[in-house]
């Protein structure tokens, strides 16, 4: 008995394919690794920078991201929105974002306030919280903008007290008139602001690097796979 390979051309497609899209989406992933691998330095780099105070000078937002920053000012409570599905612990629920004037200008900054849970008997009702009046000094983290969630159907009106998917600052600056800051702060707890009703635990946007290389990981052992199962599936014994 002899053993031969026998080329039949539509496992070979087939296989082909398969490897093709095993290659293709681990490479994807391994370069979404490499780019939280890099944010990730950035935020271990600039956490040990001293606390930067904001003013009114415009700033450069790639500069700044995820550099600690304070800024003295007051909320303009009447101009809040609130960002939809971001769960926290499994909960559903909003981020309250508003923007803050900061002391002695016109120029505002947005603030990232915090999160809170959802209002089950009516969702487009926030729960209560509280609003610091005054001016007060806040901290937090710089971020360009409060991540990205998949856009269902089309984007709802930028307007007071808005319930939306995602938040631009330039957006925000056309819909309510006001001079921004081109970045977003992600607020800290401090005393003035521990008993406003609002959870700020915020989700590093550097994790899940393990996660990606797990799924690249993946990808390519199908492609191995398909190839090995073209190749030894396509050997026949044949008679002498």
């Amino acid at each position: 008995m002899r053993i031969r390979f026998h080329f039949r051309l539509i496992p070979f497609i087939a296989a082909v394919l398969l490897v093709l899209l095993g290659v293709v989406l681990a490479q994807w992933q391994t370069r979404r690794a490499a780019e939280k691998q890099q944010i990730e330095t950035q935020l271990t780099a600039r956490a040990l920078a001293p606390v930067a105070a904001l003013g009114a000078l415009p700033v450069e937002a790639d500069a700044l991201e995820y550099r600690r920053v304070s800024v003295r000012g007051q909320f303009v409570s009447d101009w809040p929105v609130y960002l939809d599905n971001r769960p926290q612990d499994g909960r559903p629920g909003f981020y309250v974002v508003m923007p803050f004037r900061i002391a002695g200008s016109a120029t505002h900054v947005l603030v990232e306030r915090g999160w809170i849970g959802l209002n089950k008997a009516n969702r487009s009702t926030m729960l209560p919280y509280q609003t610091p009046t005054g001016e007060l000094e806040i901290s937090g983290t710089v971020r360009r903008h409060a991540g990205r969630v998949m856009q269902l159907g089309n984007a709802a009106e930028l307007k007071r007290g808005a319930l939306l998917q995602n938040l631009d600052t330039d957006d925000f600056a056309t819909a309510s008139g006001l001079v921004m800051q081109p970045i977003l702060i992600e607020q800290a707890t401090t005393l003035e602001v521990a008993q406003d009703g609002l959870i700020r635990d915020w989700p590093k946007p550097s994790n899940g690097i393990d996660m990606h290389r797990g799924y690249a990981f993946q990808w390519y052992a199908l492609a191995a796979m398909a190839f090995l199962f073209f190749v030894v599936t396509g050997f026949r014994r044949e008679p002498d």
